[in-house]
């Protein structure tokens, strides 16, 4: 799926854009489902296990950011973390043997979404090596306006930044200006059934959304077999249950990488949006 010059991009520059990995059948299937999710998430008042609502959500305004672990939730979106020709993609960046990480769908509404802050997935789960990516599905046109995943090209091979604020974990870059990221960042733009692909160490962030039509990605995390958690969450059968190429292995390969931990917790909640609101709050009141 990917030519060497593609491959050597991504080395390089810590993303990818590619087009037309989804047909537009298999993102209509994704639409349909995603649209059954966002017509139950205006009957709830609270965050709860499978949606992540904003302040002010309503079945007038709605405030739908997240729909979580959508894998575990429908059929059609496992279906798509397995795509053979995404899975085709992996195996030239990762390895033969890949192990799904987690899965979340982020929705920014016609009325501005949520934006998010500068921060690199590595902050959140560090491993013993860091071949570890993120793929982003686009289920619709993406534009300048759109809120799109933006990125630091590059940023990859540098620094692991301090995400904590008032000494706990935010889920934001606190130790370089916004404005500074920003100006280095590329927007990451496409047509439906384009695929975005970024490094676990890339920093990244996007704006609201300002366009004409809600924005939704459905982002995968796949990792190398053998790289394992440095802050296990789950039991080792829960764990290689998720690979999805290759065999299990209890001897994880170690890279000397720049690593801070994600502790201690801001919050309970798996929320990004939540996280992040403590570094804004610590802004306010300074």
């Amino acid at each position: 799926m990917l030519t060497a010059d593609q491959v050597g991009f991504y080395r390089d520059n810590g993303y990818l854009l590619v087009p037309n990995v989804f047909t537009p059948e298999e993102v209509a299937a994704l639409n349909m489902v995603t649209d059954q999710f966002c017509e139950a998430s205006l009957s709830i008042t609270a965050s709860d296990a499978i949606f992540d609502i904003g302040p002010g959500h309503s079945a007038e305004t709605p405030k739908l950011r997240r729909i979580k672990h959508p894998i575990k939730q429908n059929p059609v979106y496992d279906q798509a973390m397995r795509n053979p020709r995404l899975i085709a993609i992996l195996k030239q960046l990762l390895g033969d043997a890949i192990r799904f990480d987690h899965s979340k769908l982020n929705i920014k509404p016609v009325s501005g979404g949520a934006d998010i802050d500068w921060h690199q997935d590595w902050a959140f789960y560090p491993h013993t090596n860091d071949d570890l990516l993120a793929v982003g599905v686009m289920l619709g046109d993406v534009g300048p306006d759109s809120g799109p995943l933006q990125v630091v090209p590059g940023s990859h091979l540098g620094a692991t930044h301090n995400h904590h604020s008032d000494g706990l974990f935010c889920g934001a870059i606190t130790d370089t200006p916004a404005e500074t990221l920003a100006a280095k960042a590329v927007a990451l733009t496409g047509a439906a059934g384009s695929v975005t692909i970024h490094h676990v160490r890339t920093v990244h962030g996007s704006a609201p959304n300002t366009g004409a039509q809600d924005r939704r990605l459905l982002l995968f995390s796949y990792a190398a077999v053998d790289a394992w958690p440095l802050v296990p969450e789950e039991e080792l059968d829960a764990f290689n249950s998720r690979i999805l190429t290759g065999e299990a292995t209890f001897a994880p390969r170690q890279v000397a990488l720049p690593v801070r931990l994600p502790l201690p917790r801001a919050s309970e909640d798996d929320s990004i949006f939540d996280n992040q609101s403590h570094k804004q709050q610590e802004l306010e009141d300074a």
